[in-house]
Protein backbone atom coordinates (compact mmCIF):
# COMPACT_ATOMS: atom_id res chain seq x y z
CA UNK A 1 0.00 0.00 0.00
CA UNK A 2 1.10 3.71 -0.70
CA UNK A 3 -0.19 7.14 0.21
CA UNK A 4 1.14 10.59 -0.74
CA UNK A 5 0.70 13.21 1.55
CA UNK A 6 0.98 16.83 0.42
CA UNK A 7 1.09 19.70 1.94
CA UNK A 8 -1.31 22.25 1.03
CA UNK A 9 -1.49 25.67 3.12
CA UNK A 10 -1.03 26.38 7.29
CA UNK A 11 -1.85 22.95 9.03
CA UNK A 12 -3.99 21.69 6.01
CA UNK A 13 -2.72 18.72 4.06
CA UNK A 14 -4.09 16.72 1.50
CA UNK A 15 -3.93 12.93 1.41
CA UNK A 16 -4.19 10.81 -1.89
CA UNK A 17 -4.71 7.01 -1.38
CA UNK A 18 -3.03 4.71 -3.33
CA UNK A 19 -6.34 3.69 -4.95
CA UNK A 20 -6.62 7.64 -5.90
CA UNK A 21 -8.80 8.54 -2.97
CA UNK A 22 -8.65 11.74 -1.45
CA UNK A 23 -9.12 13.17 1.84
CA UNK A 24 -8.47 16.62 3.73
CA UNK A 25 -6.74 16.78 6.90
CA UNK A 26 -6.47 19.95 8.85
CA UNK A 27 -5.18 20.83 12.21
CA UNK A 28 -7.11 23.09 14.92
CA UNK A 29 -7.00 27.00 14.87
CA UNK A 30 -4.39 26.88 18.00
CA UNK A 31 -1.99 25.21 15.99
CA UNK A 32 -2.66 27.21 12.13
CA UNK A 33 -5.21 24.89 10.91
CA UNK A 34 -8.49 26.38 9.77
CA UNK A 35 -10.50 23.24 10.23
CA UNK A 36 -10.76 22.70 6.88
CA UNK A 37 -10.78 18.93 7.03
CA UNK A 38 -10.96 16.07 9.45
CA UNK A 39 -7.67 15.80 12.25
CA UNK A 40 -5.19 13.23 11.50
CA UNK A 41 -6.03 11.28 14.79
CA UNK A 42 -9.93 11.39 13.86
CA UNK A 43 -8.95 10.12 10.27
CA UNK A 44 -7.10 6.87 12.52
CA UNK A 45 -10.72 6.46 14.65
CA UNK A 46 -12.45 6.43 11.53
CA UNK A 47 -10.06 4.02 9.71
CA UNK A 48 -10.41 1.19 12.58
CA UNK A 49 -14.09 1.76 13.03
CA UNK A 50 -15.04 1.84 9.24
CA UNK A 51 -12.42 -1.58 9.20
CA UNK A 52 -13.99 -3.24 11.90
CA UNK A 53 -17.95 -2.51 10.69
CA UNK A 54 -16.77 -3.50 7.50
CA UNK A 55 -15.94 -6.90 8.88
CA UNK A 56 -19.21 -6.93 10.69
CA UNK A 57 -21.30 -6.46 8.28
CA UNK A 58 -19.68 -9.26 5.72
CA UNK A 59 -19.77 -11.60 8.38
CA UNK A 60 -23.15 -10.92 9.25
CA UNK A 61 -24.29 -11.80 5.69
CA UNK A 62 -21.78 -15.11 4.91
CA UNK A 63 -23.93 -15.59 8.33
CA UNK A 64 -27.00 -15.20 6.38
CA UNK A 65 -28.37 -12.44 8.52
CA UNK A 66 -30.91 -9.78 6.86
CA UNK A 67 -28.68 -7.13 8.26
CA UNK A 68 -30.09 -3.61 7.13
CA UNK A 69 -27.38 -1.35 8.44
CA UNK A 70 -24.71 -1.14 10.50
CA UNK A 71 -23.72 2.18 12.60
CA UNK A 72 -20.41 2.39 14.50
CA UNK A 73 -20.04 5.04 17.23
CA UNK A 74 -16.26 5.06 18.01
CA UNK A 75 -15.01 6.79 21.33
CA UNK A 76 -11.20 7.30 22.37
CA UNK A 77 -9.28 8.59 25.41
CA UNK A 78 -5.62 10.04 24.59
CA UNK A 79 -3.24 10.18 26.70
CA UNK A 80 -2.01 13.55 28.56
CA UNK A 81 1.16 13.72 27.38
CA UNK A 82 2.95 14.26 24.66
CA UNK A 83 2.93 12.25 22.09
CA UNK A 84 -0.97 12.18 23.03
CA UNK A 85 -1.55 8.48 21.81
CA UNK A 86 -4.83 6.61 22.12
CA UNK A 87 -5.01 4.74 25.66
CA UNK A 88 -8.08 3.52 24.88
CA UNK A 89 -10.47 2.97 21.75
CA UNK A 90 -14.27 1.82 21.88
CA UNK A 91 -16.23 0.15 19.57
CA UNK A 92 -20.20 0.24 19.78
CA UNK A 93 -21.91 -1.27 16.88
CA UNK A 94 -25.84 -0.39 16.13
CA UNK A 95 -26.74 -3.25 14.32
CA UNK A 96 -30.32 -3.43 12.36
CA UNK A 97 -31.58 -6.42 10.47
CA UNK A 98 -34.45 -8.69 9.98
CA UNK A 99 -34.65 -11.11 13.07
CA UNK A 100 -31.28 -11.10 13.81
CA UNK A 101 -29.69 -13.97 16.00
CA UNK A 102 -27.60 -12.32 18.75
CA UNK A 103 -25.18 -15.07 18.98
CA UNK A 104 -24.10 -14.32 15.27
CA UNK A 105 -23.89 -10.64 15.55
CA UNK A 106 -21.85 -11.43 19.04
CA UNK A 107 -19.90 -13.61 17.15
CA UNK A 108 -19.53 -11.44 13.72
CA UNK A 109 -18.05 -8.73 16.32
CA UNK A 110 -15.87 -10.78 18.31
CA UNK A 111 -14.22 -12.32 15.05
CA UNK A 112 -13.56 -8.55 13.76
CA UNK A 113 -11.73 -7.72 17.09
CA UNK A 114 -9.94 -11.13 17.36
CA UNK A 115 -9.08 -12.38 13.58
CA UNK A 116 -10.02 -9.96 10.84
CA UNK A 117 -9.78 -6.26 11.64
CA UNK A 118 -6.12 -5.05 11.10
CA UNK A 119 -6.68 -2.04 12.39
CA UNK A 120 -8.17 -2.76 15.50
CA UNK A 121 -5.67 -5.75 16.18
CA UNK A 122 -2.80 -3.33 15.23
CA UNK A 123 -3.69 -0.77 18.02
CA UNK A 124 -4.22 -3.70 20.44
CA UNK A 125 -1.02 -4.95 19.66
CA UNK A 126 0.47 -1.54 20.09
CA UNK A 127 -0.96 -1.33 23.31
CA UNK A 128 -4.17 0.62 23.22
CA UNK A 129 -6.83 -0.88 25.29
CA UNK A 130 -9.52 -2.07 22.53
CA UNK A 131 -12.87 -2.79 23.33
CA UNK A 132 -16.22 -3.75 21.57
CA UNK A 133 -19.83 -4.33 22.08
CA UNK A 134 -22.98 -4.21 20.28
CA UNK A 135 -26.97 -3.40 19.99
CA UNK A 136 -29.14 -4.75 18.10
CA UNK A 137 -32.72 -2.76 16.71
CA UNK A 138 -35.25 -4.55 14.59
CA UNK A 139 -35.72 -3.07 11.29
CA UNK A 140 -38.72 -1.71 9.99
Amino acid sequence: MKATITWKEDAMFEGISGSGHSVVMDGPENAGGKNRGVRPMEMLLLGVGTCSAFDVVNILKKSRQDVTDCITEVEAVRVDAVPAVFEKIHLHFKVSGKVLDPAKVQRAVDLSANKYCSASIMLGRAGVEMTHDFSIEEAK
